[in-house]
């Protein structure tokens, strides 16, 4: 039988010392004594520019907010002289167009190094070659794409012509290369650049600028790629002529890796997708860690200080592509915010966050350029009158 309120109960008078379950009296605050940061409308009539939009987005709500967050933290790491910035890149990205984005940040100094899968440099030469991806036709099966020679991408094909073209390039390469000097895969990366920079000179790609620029392409999974399926018929292709193989040590890559890194005074990576690029780049940490610590190494223990991640896997899958980086922060690979951490993460599609963003970072980096030469030539102008 439930029991009836009594008459010293008072209704509606509520407060903390009340039966487990029970409401509170409630104080509520002032969201601006509360120093809280108000939202703003999205205003189109007062954009003129991808930066005005992609800082607009800032102060809205969702993936937008997370999108124009993502920018400052871009600019950041672009701003500050002393931070070598890490780009790493899963998925079709050179398929799907977006190659010469990452090329002109290698070309403006915003990256320093690349860790890729092997695909998107195989795919990217397609491009740095001439050649080129088209659409596919959704009427058109797969079985028939197979019978005709392309190779789906969802939405798009890479005609198999473009890989063995791509193979004739790779053979140049191969056949140059001194079966004395052992391989890996960033001097591979560089030789291949260094043959787009004579051969291919009209062309613009990430390979042949990233030679151009002197920065280093890793491709941790290289033998999961048409680069290293090329390698390896070229193996095939030695030993039965009688030459000698090539030795290809992924290892050099590592060790390379981490020996570059630890000469930075600060480190940012800047990740597209997920899979092996962002996680091998990410093991530097526990890596000179556990160098430190089990073989008593004297090294800094050195963290990415910037992280910005496009990619829309969410967290609850467990896989890397979609793990935050605060969970990166509990295996040592990241300075945290109460550090000096300053991180980014957007859940889209890079093929629409990545343009956004890096359009918006390279207006705000030109017009500083502009202002600045404007300031010089008023200040020449006034040495002369």
């Amino acid at each position: 039988m439930k029991h009836e309120n009594q008459g010293n109960s008072h209704h509606g008078n509520r407060h903390d010392g009340g039966a487990p379950g029970e409401g509170k009296d409630r104080h509520l605050h002032n969201p601006i004594e509360d120093r809280l940061i108000p939202l703003q409308p999205l205003d189109l009539g007062r954009v003129r520019s991808i930066d005005d939009l992609v800082r607009a987005m800032s102060k809205t709500a969702f993936t937008g907010r997370q999108l124009g967050e993502a920018a400052d933290v871009l600019e950041a790491m672009a701003r500050d002289q002393d931070c070598f910035v890490v780009m790493t890149l899963a998925g079709a990205m050179t398929v799907a167009k977006q190659g010469l984005i990452v090329t002109e940040l290698i070309d403006r100094g915003m990256v320093n190094a690349i860790v890729s899968t092997g695909a998107l440099m195989a795919h990217g030469l397609v491009e740095a070659t001439g050649r080129a991806h088209f659409r596919a036709n959704p009427e058109v099966s797969d079985e028939e794409l197979y019978e005709q020679g392309y190779n789906r991408v969802y939405d798009t094909l890479e005609p198999e012509q473009n890989l063995d073209d791509v193979e004739e390039v790779m053979s140049q390469v191969l056949e140059n290369w001194d079966h004395n000097e052992v391989m890996c895969s960033y001097k591979l990366n560089h030789a291949i650049g260094a043959h787009l920079a004579k051969q291919a000179k009209d062309q613009r790609g990430i390979l042949k600028s990233a030679y151009e620029k002197g920065v280093p392409i890793f491709v941790p999974a290289f033998t999961d790629s048409e680069l290293g399926l090329d390698t390896a018929l070229n193996n095939r292709l030695r030993e039965s002529t009688g030459r000698h193989k090539v030795r290809f040590d992924p290892f050099a890559d590592l060790e390379h890796f981490a020996a570059t890194l630890l000469r930075q005074k600060r480190l940012g990576i800047f990740t597209i997708g997920g899979g092996v690029p962002r996680n091998w780049s990410q093991q530097f940490g526990p890596f000179i860690e556990l160098r430190h610590r089990r073989l008593g190494e004297n090294l800094p223990l050195k963290r990415y200080h910037y992280g910005l991640r496009i990619c829309p896997e969410p967290v609850y899958w467990g896989g890397l592509s979609g793990s935050p980086y605060s969970e990166a922060i509990s295996w040592g690979k990241f300075v945290p915010p109460a550090e000096g951490g300053k991180f980014g993460e957007v859940f889209v599609d890079a093929t629409v966050g990545l343009p956004l963003i890096v359009a918006a970072v390279f207006e705000r980096l030109d017009k500083d350029k502009k202002s600045s030469a404007a300031k010089k030539g008023k200040k020449a102008v006034g040495k002369k009158s």
